[in-house]
């Protein structure tokens, strides 16, 4: 069989998982359904497929989570595409299948987001090995989810009558519950899954055909590509010109070379609370929980947390606890969280985007008090990490060591800091901290001045290429 070459794709939000997945933590980096995040998952779910390492294609701002954690998962990857700009599906992976082809091999690409899940991998490989044959052959294949109940949340696809990889005859949008059960009542209906089995080349032809400019201003983005050793970080001009749509719309649903293979194998997109709730584990009552939890007289129950959740006669709630947030709703409702991200972006609060502990290619930081002209973290370095050369003018910075090593740039000198000693980083003096030693550095900073935000620091130098 040929070798198949997987694209991942990483950049979604995850808006609907709020308050867990946050546009700068969304949820496929997030441990949802047992150890490894959904990310993690999806590359170990199709790492005994392949002798490829995968193309991943991200957003600019997740870069270091991405390579971390497929590090973490065992795996480099053969590129990390970064997207200054989201423009949807058909883009990103235009911009994989030409890196894919840069060599002159032309692959099979596995195209599968990175935020899904699939509880029975060995029926998920049965699939692709069905789908390869019409890949190879030159067919656009995408895998259709057998429905097992009306659900208005998904697209469909209608299939012709057959085996294996049969033809599309027609992609239908987001039915109405009365729609949704003909659909599966007829036995010809598919979810569409947004996963896909296609030949690289086959692809750009495509596109070439029914998107020539989406294609033009892809390829350009990626001849203008700066790369260096971990990422290919594609031209923004270039990209943000690039006409955005998903791969249904541009291509799938003209193409007459589309073809579906069925695939019956615990799937879900992941992508609410209540699609979180049906793919956990349960009690005898139906109620799932994750962490330290106790409930009473409950049924049908989600709960989520670190501190001890409490639940008492309720029946189809969810709860969700986190450091700053906390979501209380009914299963039935929870498709509005959408809407409460919206209000929080609209009335400027910062929990659309950042969680209380922010994670930086350094390590991270959690904010853990503040009040006015002062803020206090808890900072954690990685050995072997470095923040930037740095100034700052509107704070001054005291730091504590708690645990570890330090080395600390403060102006013309350099400090050797250990456990329970400190230093102060008076407004306006270039510094840098770094941790030289092999076990994690653990601080605390306590800021203070006239102006606290993020955005008030000048980068001299930076190991991680954050310059901008």
């Amino acid at each position: 069989m040929q070798d198949i070459l997987p694209v991942i794709l990483s950049g979604g939000s995850g808006t609907r998982l709020w308050p867990l997945s946050r546009e700068s933590y969304p949820k496929q980096f997030l441990p949802l359904t047992g150890e490894d995040s959904l990310l993690q998952a999806t590359w170990k779910r199709v790492a005994t497929l392949t002798t490829c390492r995968p193309i991943v294609v991200g957003n600019v701002d997740h870069r270091f989570m991405i390579a971390e954690q497929l590090r973490e998962a065992g795996v480099t990857p053969a590129s990390i595409l970064l997207e200054p700009v989201g423009r949807n599906t058909a883009p990103a992976i235009a911009v994989a299948a030409l890196e894919a082809t840069r060599s002159g091999e032309d692959a099979l690409l596995l195209v599968l987001p990175s935020d899904h899940l699939i509880q029975q991998v060995e029926a998920f490989h049965a699939a692709v090995h069905a789908a390869t044959a019409a890949a190879a052959a030159g067919q656009l294949v995408t895998f259709g989810v057998v429905p097992t109940s009306p659900e208005t949340g998904y697209g469909y696809i209608k299939a012709t009558e057959g085996s294996g990889a049969r033809a599309v005859e027609r992609f239908v949008e987001k039915p109405d519950l009365a729609t949704a059960q003909d659909y599966v009542a007829s036995g010809q209906y598919y979810w569409n899954s947004g996963m896909f089995l296609i030949r690289a080349s086959r692809y750009l032809e495509e596109l070439e055909r029914l998107a020539p400019d989406m294609l033009a201003a892809c390829r350009d983005a990626l001849t203008k590509a700066r790369r260096d050793e971990d990422f290919v970080r594609l031209d923004t001009e270039a990209f943000a010109g690039c006409p955005a749509d998903s791969i249904d719309y541009a291509v799938m649903e003209h193409t007459p070379h589309a073809a579906v293979v069925p695939l019956d194998a615990g799937w879900s997109d992941v992508g609410s609370w209540g699609a979180l709730w049906e793919v956990s584990p349960k009690d005898d009552q139906g109620n799932a929980h994750r962490g330290d939890v106790i409930a009473i007289d409950c049924r049908n129950t989600y709960a989520h947390g670190q501190r001890l959740i409490t639940l008492i006669g309720l029946e189809d709630v969810v709860v969700v606890e986190t450091d700053d947030a906390l979501l209380v709703g009914r299963r039935d409702q929870l498709q509005k969280v959408k809407d409460l991200v919206g209000t929080l972006k609209s009335d400027g609060r910062s929990h659309a985007v950042w969680h209380r502990k922010v994670y930086r290619p350094w390590g991270a930081y959690d904010s853990i008090d503040s009040g006015e002209r002062f803020q206090v973290k808890r900072i954690t370095v990685k050995p072997g990490g470095s923040l930037s050369l740095q100034m700052h003018h509107h704070r001054a910075e005291h730091w504590i060591v708690v645990s570890g090593t330090a080395r600390v740039t403060r102006g013309e000198e350099v400090l050797l800091l250990t456990e329970n000693q400190s230093t102060y980083i008076p407004l306006g003096v270039m510094h840098r901290l770094e941790n030289p030693g092999k076990l994690p550095l653990e601080m605390i900073e306590v800021q203070s001045g006239s102006y606290l935000g993020e955005d008030d620091i000048v980068r001299f130098e930076d190991v991680y290429g954050r310059m901008a």
